[in-house]
């Protein structure tokens, strides 16, 4: 993301999001031949390295956006995103129970082709607006940190929260698999489906960021992820509880995504790549802290280690939030 995002302020965002994508469709080829253990590690750096044209996409429908509906537009592509990889969990069990995990990996790359040549046909061409070399553009990140203290907060709390939303659904599985449920791997993109009533509800957070304060909405989700985890722990063991804690989770994480993201992309008309470089970097770095801490958490306590891991990275999120609400506050008096 550190690498490819920041183009799309110095270069036509068409033509690097259908290069980016292409090159997708070759590395998930590779890894579905892969005939060892080492290609499948080259192989899948390559589709990490490559898989980044969403967050090119989602600066991209901001700017063809009015101001005044930036956060619906938002909401709508987001969701698609979130949705997208919910139905990929879902479709990838079915499919790797079925069959293998190679077919897996044909089938996405079939898609990943498919979808260049809908992009190629559909998507505007958008002239840059910055005339900057590579090395400029890296350089003038860091003065973009300094300088804007809302994507510093913003930064921090995606981080946070893509933490929280990692532990769960990466040791979901582990949970499902135990005594409590027993179930297999089918079952757990079922209840990943599940997530999708989140989502769907999330353009409705996207409406009103563009009626409402975007940082307020960014508490009260926060606040949402720290109850579902309160559900998780109190009633994670009974089906009903752990589907309306997965609809709280997804939709608290998704609506904070937005709401952030509809606050960082009105600092700035010229730098909107390299300000969803800072966030998203920051996001999936938490992200992928998460996903580590919760899988240690869980072979040491198990599902009670996920619910306070999740439980505390939700709610130091939320106290960011605070610190920076009152600040705000302080200084308006």
């Amino acid at each position: 993301m550190f690498t490819f995002i920041p183009l799309g302020d110095i270069y036509e965002k068409k033509k690097l999001i259908l290069s980016l994508l292409f090159a997708v469709g070759l590395a998930l080829i590779f890894l579905a031949t892969a005939q060892n253990l080492y290609s499948v590690y080259i192989a899948s750096f390559m589709v990490g390295f490559t898989t980044v044209s969403p967050q090119i996409i989602v600066p991209f429908a901001a700017e063809l956006a009015s101001p005044y509906q930036r956060g619906k537009v938002i909401g709508s592509v987001m969701s698609g995103l979130l949705i997208g990889i919910l139905l990929a969990i879902a479709v990838a069990g079915f499919i790797g129970e079925l069959f293998s995990w190679r077919v897996m990996f044909g089938f996405a790359s079939l898609l990943m082709f498919l979808l260049t040549y809908v992009l190629y046909r559909y998507l505007p061409t958008l002239k840059p607006k910055v005339k900057l070399s590579y090395l400029e553009l890296l350089r003038s990140i860091k003065k973009l940190i300094v300088q804007e203290r809302t994507l510093r907060e913003a930064a921090l709390i995606s981080a946070l929260m893509f933490g929280s939303f990692s532990a769960f659904w990466t040791t979901l599985t582990f949970f499902l698999e135990g005594p409590h449920y027993q179930y297999g791997s089918s079952m757990v993109g079922v209840f990943s489906l599940i997530g999708v009533v989140g989502v769907v509800t999330t353009s409705v957070v996207g409406k009103l960021s563009d009626r409402f304060s975007s940082q307020m909405i960014v508490g009260l989700m926060t606040v949402i992820v720290l109850l579902s985890y309160v559900l998780f722990g109190l009633f994670g063991t009974w089906h009903l509880g752990l589907i309306i804690g997965i609809v709280l989770l997804d939709l608290g994480y998704q609506g904070t995504h937005i709401s952030n993201q509809t606050r960082i992309y009105s600092l700035s008309a010229e730098a909107k790549g390299r300000l969803n470089t800072v966030y998203m970097v920051s996001s999936f770095i938490g992200g992928a802290l998460g996903s580590a801490v919760g899988v240690a958490a869980w072979e040491r306590w198990g599902w009670l280690g996920i619910c306070v891991i999740g439980g505390s990275m939700a709610t130091v999120a939320f106290l960011v939030w605070l610190w920076h609400y009152l600040l705000k506050q302080k200084r308006t008096r």
